[in-house]
């Protein structure tokens, strides 16, 4: 299966625990925590990746990859919080393809 499709299949499954919580799951957990709980994950999760980066060899990538597929869970349950679908993010970042990033940050500056 390719990635992409499993992302929006993960969307997708995070989309229907939202619209039909489950009495046993973590992602409905979350949603009841709201944005402060799921951000508070994020943050975590995000010092994970950063730490699991600085790990040497195939055991430090393995655990990169591992840690990556947790904030990218855990940024698309903040996404169906906020029921934004990944296709707005995906335009997004189809907007910037071709643009300098700094030049695309500076046009967000005050």
């Amino acid at each position: 299966m390719p990635s992409a499709d499993v992302l929006h299949q993960l969307m997708a499954v995070i989309r229907d625990r939202k619209a039909n919580p489950p009495p046993r799951s973590y992602t409905s957990q979350l949603f009841a925590g709201g944005v402060e709980k799921i951000g508070q994950k994020i943050c975590e999760e995000a010092a994970e990746v950063v730490e699991a980066a600085g790990e040497p060899g195939a055991d430090g990538r393995d655990h990169l990859v591992a840690e990556a597929a947790d904030l990218l869970y855990h940024l698309f349950v903040m996404l169906g919080e906020r029921e934004v679908p990944l296709e707005d993010v995906e335009a997004e970042l189809a907007r910037r393809f071709g643009v300098s990033g700094l030049d695309e940050k500076e046009s967000r500056s005050p």
